[in-house]
């Protein structure tokens, strides 16, 4: 838009810098032809009806006539011609129409060895035949005051440019201003900074605030009916499958169907939720943090638990699905633990890192790729069901971090997560 309205001003100046300057030529041109006809008048006062020439007369008036050295004049009568030195020759007079024009006429003088000149002619009938009258003036009288003014006009017109190129600008800066607030509001929103843009919005974008505000709704609706659809699932099938498996404990084969329809259930439900993530989420790691730890050293009661979590740190992970990775792995190192477990986090730029290890017997290298893949167990000792570091990996990838297993410092295992920073 800037862009297009400074060439158009542009344009339109240089347009009027063009009329301007062929007005002033004209005016120029008009003055001129007055003083020339004022001389073709003292020029014909000297000439009588029968086309004599009155000398005496003539030498009163040439005072008038020498305006300067290029100025010229001349009188071509049946006595001969008079007037000038090196009087140009003229470019040809049309031809006369069927009424002759009266009055001096322009001409226009071929460049002679004073250069071109701007000339009247006047044609006199007299009683012995037509005395004709030439003045002429020098191009650069036309020439000098149009170009001393040109400057002074070009200059004006290129201030008067960039004025309203630099009005334009504010113009543009202050008329764009509600779009970039309302940006603003919009990345705050999908930051989680707030719910919704301000509606105190101007006339035009009014209406996009209301439907920007709408949408969020909408989609903050739609986020929580999912979530709440998966979780009311949970619910309902967790206690008659523990019911089913209760009933059947002491027939092995059926006892070990409902354990993989349970794990089975569990998976696909955890991807349902997770499929319905809040990507504007703000929780705080370390209460989350030391809620888990509790819980879990409360199940463990023989590994301890050491936390190193800054109390500024927050992630941008729903709270639902931050508890259940952490304490998925918190649950597997105090499992698998020789007495102790940590867990610290630290800000890397954008990003969280999270790191949980254990002292225990680790992971071989060799088989850290396979632990990924849904209902993997190393270990069959004990409870579980495969499905904590599957769900782990899976929830870090769909909110855009990643998970990593190490070797602890010592020994064990180390599990290294990056989350997006709040």
């Amino acid at each position: 838009m800037l862009i297009v309205s400074a060439l158009a001003t542009a344009v339109a100046l240089a347009l009027a810098g063009a009329a301007m300057a062929a007005l002033l030529g004209r005016f120029v041109v008009e003055g001129l032809d007055r003083r020339l006809d004022a001389e073709l008048t003292l020029l014909a006062s000297a000439v009588d009806a029968d086309g004599r020439l009155d000398r005496a007369r003539l030498e009163r008036v040439r005072g008038a006539l020498d305006a300067g050295p290029e100025w010229q004049w001349r009188i071509a009568g049946p006595d001969g011609t008079l007037g000038s030195a090196d009087f140009p020759p003229l470019d040809p007079a049309p031809p006369a129409g069927p009424i002759a024009p009266r009055g001096p006429r322009p001409r226009e003088g071929a460049a002679g060895t004073k250069g071109a000149v701007h000339a009247r002619e006047l044609v006199i009938a007299t009683g012995r035949g037509d005395v004709t009258l030439s003045a002429a003036a020098p191009q650069s009288v036309l020439r000098r005051p149009i170009e001393g003014a040109l400057w002074p006009l070009l200059g004006a017109l290129a201030a008067v440019a960039a004025v309203l190129t630099a009005a334009m600008l504010v113009q543009l800066r202050v008329g764009l201003a509600p779009l970039r607030r309302l940006r603003d509001q919009v990345a705050a929103i999908r930051g989680g900074a707030r719910e919704r843009v301000e509606e105190d919005q101007p006339a035009e974008l009014r209406p996009l605030a209301a439907e920007l505000n709408a949408l969020a709704a909408d989609n903050a609706a739609a986020l929580a009916a999912a979530r709440g659809a998966a979780s009311n699932l949970a619910h309902a099938l967790k206690t008659p499958v523990a019911a089913l498996a209760l009933d059947l404990r002491d027939r092995p084969e059926q006892a070990a169907q409902v354990e993989r329809i349970d794990r089975t259930i569990r998976h696909h439900l955890a991807r349902a939720r997770a499929a319905a993530i809040d990507r504007r989420a703000a929780t705080a790691l370390r209460p989350a943090a030391e809620g888990l730890v509790a819980a879990v050293g409360a199940l463990h009661r023989d590994a301890r638990i050491s936390l190193d979590v800054p109390a500024d740190l927050a992630v941008a992970v729903d709270p639902q699905d931050l508890d259940e990775l952490l304490g998925n792995l918190l649950d597997n190192a105090a499992r698998h633990a020789a007495g102790h477990v940590a867990l610290r986090a630290a800000r890397e730029g954008r990003w969280v890192t999270v790191v949980v290890s254990d002292n225990g017997p680790g992971i071989p290298a060799a088989e850290r790729d396979r632990v990924a893949r849904p209902g993997t167990r190393l270990d069959e000792r004990g409870d579980g069901h495969g499905f904590g570091l599957a769900i782990a990996f899976e929830l870090v990838a769909l909110y855009g971090g990643t998970l990593a297993l190490e070797e602890a410092s010592g020994g064990g295992l180390a599990v290294r997560l990056t989350l997006p920073s709040a």
